[in-house]
């Protein structure tokens, strides 16, 4: 049987194909649990967690995202990520006995990098199971299969991708603050981003951009 060029990995659930590394371009659409990212022409759909940054940049910015490709025999998708080291983290999950790429992207969405680290390292399967998907038996293989792949060291050492510096200081921050605002109100991260997602609006202030996100949480 024929395959793809291109490195892989044999999964359970499909093969991961090394063939895309990133995507640059045009951010034309954002949605719950997926970009679109315009290049020439061209429009990639991307999975993404529900608590990417790419929620935080505005419609018709340049964004660059880190990628791995997921072919099935019905189905090739692609997952994106703003930081190198959650793409690290997708891999390493997806290595796990019973862990694909959607339980991955799950538990990348209830979790910041550094929760994540700190869950595995410190043999914390119980916070694990908070993830939507993951029972106690898959978080215990996560912890046992993983705890020596991660470490604290380098959480800080994480960064961003160099966004458009007029994101940094204009709109995200706007953005960022408001989901901020949202989980001091007790909502997660996840529903916070999900909800930024459904703003269109650009140019608003914080409070202005609080207010629209709450509509989409009732």
């Amino acid at each position: 049987m024929s395959r793809p060029f291109g490195r892989h990995q044999k999964k359970t659930e499909g093969v991961w194909y090394k063939m895309i590394g990133f995507i640059r371009g045009v951010l034309a659409e954002k949605g719950s649990g997926y970009i679109i990212v315009d290049v020439n022409g061209v429009g990639y759909e991307i999975f993404v967690p529900a608590n990417s940054h790419a929620y935080l940049s505005a419609e018709g910015s340049e964004v660059m995202v880190y990628t791995a490709m997921m072919v099935r025999e019905d189905d090739v998708s692609l997952y994106g990520f703003m930081r190198r080291g959650e793409l690290d983290a997708f891999k390493k999950l997806i290595t796990v006995s019973g862990v694909g790429a959607k339980a991955a992207i799950s538990i990348l969405s209830s979790f910041t990098m550094e929760q994540l680290q700190q869950a595995i390292v410190f043999e914390d399967a119980k916070t694990l199971t908070k993830a939507s998907g993951v029972g106690k038996k898959t978080a215990e293989r996560i912890v046992l299969e993983l705890k020596d792949k991660f470490s604290m060291e380098g959480v800080k050492a994480d960064e961003m991708i160099p966004e458009n510096p007029e994101l940094l200081h204009g709109v995200q921050d706007a953005r960022g603050e408001a989901v901020d605002a949202l989980i001091a109100l007790g909502y997660t991260r996840a529903e916070a981003s999900a909800a930024m997602a459904g703003v269109k609006d650009q140019d608003l202030t914080a409070e202005e951009y609080i207010k629209l996100a709450l509509k989409n949480l009732f």
